[in-house]
This record gives structure tokens, C-alpha cells and sequence, in this order.
């Protein structure tokens, strides 16, 4: 593991809403309103729609092909200062008339409303519908709003256009399960029905000392599906100041969700850092370092450790931390085979939130569909005083460079789940991890010493019976271990890893650790990055 320079500046991962509100909102499926309609039997009667006119994915890639090669023109946004006004309360009041969805009365199971910008999402995007190989634009219209006691009814134009789309749960107009919205920020609600971390389709320069870049999807196409799919395929092009793409999404609702991702990216100037397949959270406090709660309730996250399935079949867990300072890390690797930002512990009394239900969130695994060759997944780690802000990020970065001109291909495959897709079979999984003080309980503690207790279940440890013979074996970048031990908890299937470090200064200590019964590797292995700290003792 690589650890990049500390001082990274503000980075914001958000698009500015209060995240709490918009989950909030999301689980209540009523904070923005949503459009859709018909021009014929298979289309709600409000909608109006352009021409029509040939599509195939062909056609997207060569607008982003064509858009790379000449410099970059930023979205018009019409009626600025309007949409200003536009906050998260007057957003809440606008609302989508539910007779406009589209394909609600169709044999397709996913009708689809579209969101009214706002000071937040501000910038248009074209919203497209393809039948039978032709594309027709879904045309903007204030009447496709109830705009509530805004007075904005009166006062906004119709060329808007609309700030994105969600995809309804079948019959139930009230609930949206995938949502596409703000710059190339899409999210799924999961099985567990709980909106909770964001997926991207680039990020470019994320984490670095240097400002970061937020290409927007600026049109989709929505292929209507045949009758009783229980998906739909979205086209969506994709343009920045570094680099334009063309991507399609099938997207499959199996009780998880699935999407395949097809991305053809083309810089237009050279990129510093690019970010594949990026995946959006929140870490506030974990049982890893409650020393930093200032809240009442348990944890607070929408995912609590980043995995790892390594090209060499290795697998790793890193539990997410909330920084004192930006902290971004590398690890190296080759054609992995999957990586993820997860929500392992699904304990409601973990939590004790029954408000955006924080052991429902979704865990999302990212799998290659091909080699992608040599690079590193990246984790980007800000602090964050409150669960509002999305302060972790998680990618992967090419170890070629990006340079002016040079084209990109990737295909990889998002799981929207409640458990991870692949877990290891044969090794155990970290389920939790706790610090505390080092030493002996009766005698004097030195500060400088903490105490790491990691917990494994599964594998091999599912049949292993109690014995003291599984060793941890631990290892640290600095400072001494000591006093490490393993032992089953008792009554039940899991196992314990225990060990001290005493470490002096204030640098960073990079520790790893797994279970081992003789020559037999019986659990993945746990990283974690260590920064001393002083419990407070007051």
C-alpha cells in the first residue's frame, strides 16, 4: 500500500444537497418532482417528444469521438438565477404529476419520471426514448409539474430541460429503486430498498492536490424494454474538460440489482489521474474509532471497509476510517478481479437508526469484464464532522498514462446488494475491528500502546473446532508488536485476533493481519492505517 501526500485540499463529493435530506427524501420517494408520458398507447399523454430519428450506440460514440476533438463547451443554463432560488425546501414542493410517467401503463415493469433542476442541478441534460431503433427527445414542459406554492409555475420557461431520471418500482409510483442525477452521479436503492453510496462514471483527478474535474452526463437514451424484462439499457453521453465518453448501462432488477457497464472514454487533453468504475460513501465513525463520535447513536456509515479480490486472488479488507487529514491510498495490482466499497455489518442495534436505516444501505462490488492490466485501486479518505458529506471515495487508476487523443475501453459489471457477490469461500471475512487501550487490565497503561481486536466468521473457521493453535500473524510498518493471540469467542463460529503495538511519534503505522493454522491461510487479510492518537481522558 502506497500512501499519497496528506495535504489533498477540499474535495467535495456531493452535489451540495444536504445528503441527509436527500435520503431522507429518497426513502420517502417524494422530494423531486418526476416526469413521463404518452403520445400513444405505450406513452403517457402529457409528454410531448421531438422528431424521430435513427440510434444505436454506434451514434453516441461518435458524438463523444467528435465532442474530444474540439475544445470543450459547458452546458447552457437557461433562467440561472431562477434556479437558485430553487433549494432544497421549494425543491421539495415541486412535484412531478404522476399521469406523465412514462411507460406506467405499459408491460414494461420500470415506469420512468424525470427531476426539475434546481440550484443543485442546475445544467439540462437531454432525456431521450428509443423504440425500434429510433430515438425521440422527450421535450421539458413546466406542465409537467406542480410546482406547489413556489410561484415558479409563472415564471419558468419551457426550455429548461430536465436535471435527470429515476426508475420507478413497477405498479408503485411512489418508489424509485435507480436514480440518475447531478454531473455522472447514479445510484441504486438496493434489495434492502435504501438508498445509501453513489456510483460515477469518471473521476478525474479525484484526491489529488490540484482541482478535480466533474464530466456530466449531458443526454441519455432509454431503451423501452420488451414486455416483462425486468431491466432497461440506458445510453448516456458523457462530456468534460478533459474528456468525453460514451456509456451504456443494462441494468437488470433480479431482486439485486445488476448493471453492465460499457465505457469508451476520448481525452482531450492529458489527464493526471483517472479514476475507472468510482464508487461514492460516507464513513463518519465506526466501532474502529468511536473515540470520534460526538453523536449518540452507535456507527454512523454507509459502509464500513473497502474489498479487495486481487488479480493474484488475494483477498483484502480495509476498514474505512474518518481522517484528521485528507488521506488517499494505492494498492497495486494487476487485472484485479473485483473491488468494492461494502456494508458488512447489517446490525440494526449497530446503528439504532430508524430514520435512513443505515444497516439497510447497499454494498456495491465493481467486476471487471475484462483484463484491465496494471494500476491500483484507489481509496480517498476526508474527514467529515457530521453524516451529510460523502467523504470516501474508492476507484481504479490505469498505470498507463492518459494522454491528448488516446482512446479508453471498459466494460466492468456493478452489484447493487446487501451481501458482497463473491465472498471467499475458503477464508474468513473480517467482520469487525476495535481499538482500544494497550496493556494489561489491573496495571498501569502506557499511551503510547493500543490494542487492535479483529474479528473473523466464515471459511474454514466454520468447522474449525477451539484451538489454540491459529495464529495471527501480524505485521507492522513501524513500532512493536506484542501479546498476539487468537482464540475462538465463545458459543459461537467466530474468531478473535488480539495484539498490542506500541509505537512513538505521531507518523502513520500500515499494519496488516491474518489467521493461520500451520502452513493453511484461514481468513483474508486485514489492512489498516494507523495514526497514533491520545484517548481523551476527560
Amino acid at each position: 500500500m502506497q500512501n499519497l501526500p496528506e495535504a489533498l485540499g477540499q474535495f467535495i463529493m456531493n452535489t451540495g444537497y444536504s445528503r441527509r435530506h436527500l435520503l431522507v427524501a429518497a426513502a420517502a420517494a417524494g422530494l423531486f418532482g418526476a416526469v413521463g408520458s404518452r403520445a400513444r398507447p405505450t406513452r403517457a399523454e402529457d409528454l410531448r417528444f421531438g422528431p424521430a430519428t435513427p440510434f444505436d450506440f454506434d451514434i453516441v460514440r461518435a458524438e463523444a469521438r467528435g465532442r474530444a476533438a474540439s475544445p470543450h463547451q459547458p452546458p447552457v443554463v437557461r433562467q440561472r438565477e431562477i434556479l437558485e432560488t430553487i433549494d432544497y425546501d421549494v425543491h421539495q414542493q415541486i412535484r412531478f404529476r404522476s399521469s406523465a410517467t412514462l411507460w406506467a401503463e405499459d408491460t414494461a415493469p420500470y415506469p420512468v419520471q424525470f427531476f426539475h433542476p434546481g440550484r443543485w442541478f442546475e445544467e439540462p441534460v437531454e432525456i431521450h426514448v428509443v423504440e425500434a431503433g429510433q430515438a425521440q427527445q422527450i421535450l421539458y414542459s413546466r406542465d409537467l409539474f406542480d410546482f406547489g406554492d413556489t410561484g415558479l409555475d409563472g415564471v419558468l420557461s419551457d426550455d429548461l430541460g430536465f436535471a435527470g431520471f429515476r426508475l420507478m418500482d413497477g405498479g408503485n409510483l411512489g418508489r424509485d429503486w435507480l436514480s440518475f442525477l447531478g454531473a455522472s452521479y447514479f445510484r441504486s436503492a438496493g434489495p434492502l430498498d435504501q438508498y445509501g453510496l453513489s456510483a460515477r462514471g469518471i473521476a478525474v483527478n479525484t484526491g489529488l492536490p490540484v482541482e478535480e474535474e466533474f464530466p456530466q452526463f449531458i443526454k441519455f437514451w432509454l431503451e423501452r424494454p420488451a414486455a416483462n424484462v425486468p431491466g432497461v439499457t440506458i445510453h448516456a453521453l458523457l462530456d468534460g474538460p478533459s474528456l468525453a465518453g460514451a456509456y451504456r448501462f443494462d441494468v437488470v432488477n433480479n431482486g439485486t440489482i445488476t448493471m453492465d457497464v460499457r465505457a469508451e472514454l476520448f481525452a482531450r487533453t492529458d489527464i493526471t489521474q483517472l479514476g475507472i468504475a468510482p464508487l461514492t460513501s460516507m464513513f463518519w465513525y465506526g466501532e474502529n474509532n468511536r473515540h470520534r463520535a460526538t453523536d449518540w447513536r452507535p456507527e454512523v456509515h454507509d459502509s464500513d471497509g473497502l474489498a479487495i479480490w486481487t488479480g493474484e486472488g488475494e483477498r483484502l479488507w480495509r476498514p474505512l476510517d474518518n481522517p484528521s487529514a485528507a488521506r488517499t491510498s494505492a494498492f497495486l495490482d494487476a487485472n484485479p478481479r473485483g473491488f468494492g466499497l461494502l456494508q458488512r455489518d447489517r446490525a440494526f442495534a449497530n446503528y439504532e437508526d430508524d430514520g435512513v436505516y443505515y444497516d439497510r444501505r447497499p454494498s456495491v462490488w465493481v467486476e471487471p469484464l475484462h483484463d484491465w492490466g496494471p494500476g491500483a485501486v484507489h481509496l480517498l479518505e476526508l474527514p467529515t464532522d457530521d453524516e451529510i458529506h460523502d467523504n470516501i471515495g474508492a476507484y481504479w487508476v490505469p498505470e498507463t498514462p492518459v494522454t491528448a487523443g488516446s482512446d479508453w475501453a471498459f466494460a466492468y459489471r456493478l452489484h447493487w446488494v446487501a451481501e458482497e457477490p463473491y465472498p471467499p469461500q475458503s477464508v474468513a471475512r473480517v467482520v469487525s475491528t476495535r481499538l482500544g487501550r494497550g496493556g494489561v487490565p489491573g496495571q498501569p497503561r502506557p499511551e503510547n500502546v493500543k490494542k487492535f481486536v479483529v474479528d473473523f466468521l466464515g471459511g474454514a473457521l466454520e468447522t474449525l473446532p477451539r484451538s489454540f493453535d491459529v495464529l495471527p500473524i501480524v505485521t507492522a510498518s513501524r513500532g512493536a508488536v506484542t501479546q498476539a493471540y487468537a482464540v475462538q469467542i465463545v458459543d459461537t463460529t467466530r474468531w478473535r485476533a488480539v495484539f498490542d503495538l506500541a509505537v512513538d511519534g505521531p507518523e502513520p503505522v500500515d499494519l496488516r493481519c491474518f489467521l493461520r493454522l500451520g502452513e493453511q491461510t484461514l481468513s483474508e487479510t486485514w489492512l489498516y492505517h494507523y495514526v497514533p492518537f491520545s484517548f481523551d481522558a476527560s
